[in-house]
């Protein structure tokens, strides 16, 4: 019998055996799209985009719960059952109302079915106007001041998360795991800082993860702009595919 009539033959198998979950998993999740999820982060810009412009891209409450505090509006949703979760997050300079970060997370903790490919992944992009106190700090190197803007990242991830996520799960969640990831990076970076020189690589710094196991993360830091991917699991395994855009599990 051929392969693909076997692989055919035993997911069929499975789909009696286990009710309709196979089937669950394997239709469409409806919107919005992970596409459509990375297109509002694209169209945010640092510097530029106000309070009112990002309230605007957000205005689709059908796709997810809007959360916001006094310099933060957030967006996010859960999909397939709660097995997958996103984010879309905005920060603001208080006086001005100019956005000086922007985040977007996709999570997918689908239950891995024989013979497909895991899907288990993170998908995470952000861009933070890096402090001065931290750009203008005398460091011994460059790998040194690498590692410092990376913590910076960290800690504005989870301080941003944190303000929003007191009112919504979703987002308290889902800033954990890129908290916990980050940190997972800075051990390794910690334990052997010329590794650093890395983060600016198109290939990134890869790194053990205890959650999704294998991680990647890139980062470019431009004036005073730092850009972060972030990716996980089975979005780190194919990293030359989900580097510029999210894929959808197939």
């Amino acid at each position: 019998m051929p392969a693909k009539m076997i692989r055919l033959s035993v997911l069929v198998l499975c789909g009696l055996v286990s009710g309709c979950m196979v089937v669950e998993f394997f239709k469409p999740a409806g919107p919005p799209s992970n596409q459509e999820i990375y297109d509002v982060y694209r169209q945010i810009t640092l510097d530029q985009s106000t309070s009112a412009d990002v309230i605007l891209l957000f205005a689709k409450p059908e796709y997810g719960l809007i959360s916001q505090s006094k310099s933060i509006i957030a967006q996010a949703g859960q999909k397939k059952k709660g097995h997958k979760s996103w984010f879309n997050m905005a920060a603001f300079d208080e006086n001005s109302l100019i956005v000086n970060r922007k985040y977007v997370f996709i999570v997918d903790e689908r239950p891995k079915q024989l013979f497909v490919e895991p899907w288990e992944g993170v998908y995470f992009d952000c861009q933070i106007t890096v402090p001065e106190e931290v750009l203008n700090e005398p460091y011994a190197n460059d790998n040194a001041r690498r590692i410092a803007i990376l913590k910076q990242v960290g800690a504005d991830t989870r301080e941003d998360t944190k303000e929003v996520g007191t009112d919504n799960a979703v987002i308290a969640t889902d800033g954990m795991i890129v908290g916990q990831a980050i940190d997972a990076a800075v051990v390794k970076l910690n334990a052997s800082p010329a590794l650093a020189a890395e983060l600016s690589e198109p290939q990134g710094l890869a790194f053990e993860e205890l959650s999704f196991d294998k991680g990647r993360l890139r980062m470019v830091v431009d004036g005073s702009v730092a850009t972060v991917k972030l990716r996980l699991g089975s979005y780190a395994k194919k990293w030359k595919v989900s580097l510029e855009k999210p894929v959808e599990p197939k």
